[in-house]
């Protein structure tokens, strides 16, 4: 078993893993990501993402997609994990584990307050895994997402005088 940083090469493997977890979390129709989107994205000159990935016998088998955000409250950033996803065929021999450790661990190195996620509610394997390892649930607080055409129609209704400079 081996955990090492995603590089260019592993673009194709990735888009793979991608739409495996997209069938794995029943939207296998719902991946419009691309080889470019990844490559300009996780690449290039100024990276939106970090990707590990986690081999067996040196085939890539598993991904930890993951970026950073910062917590206004704690002054520090927060690791925030997008997909751990480990391929069907070789779960059960600590890959995805191994992924998440070496997580923890960038975090701890990046001085990050926080390691966040999330797991959609009928994935109790997903959510056994994490209890097991100590994370929790956080009650109170509700995820959101604006997307597509409400996200436009909200970009769209700024005014010219209200709009920041870029």
């Amino acid at each position: 078993m081996n955990i090492r940083k995603a590089n260019t090469q592993d673009v194709p493997t990735l888009l793979k893993l991608i739409h495996e977890l997209a069938i794995y979390e029943r939207e296998p129709d719902a991946v419009k990501t691309t080889e470019d989107d990844l490559l300009r994205d996780g690449f290039g000159d100024n990276p939106l993402f970090q990707c590990l990935v986690g081999e067996i016998d040196g085939k890539v088998e598993g991904l930890a997609l993951y970026f950073f955000t910062w917590s206004t409250w704690e002054g520090r950033p927060t690791l925030y994990l997008e997909d751990l996803f480990v391929r069907e065929s070789t779960r059960g021999k600590g890959l995805g584990l191994t992924l998440f450790k070496n997580l923890a661990k960038i975090a701890v190195e990046k001085k990050c307050q926080r390691f966040e996620w999330s797991v959609l509610d009928w994935n109790e394997p997903a959510r056994s895994f994490y209890h097991q390892l100590g994370a929790n649930h956080k009650e109170g607080w509700l995820p959101y997402r604006l997307e597509g055409e409400p996200l436009q129609k909200v970009a769209n209704s700024i005014e010219t005088h209200q709009a920041l400079v870029v």
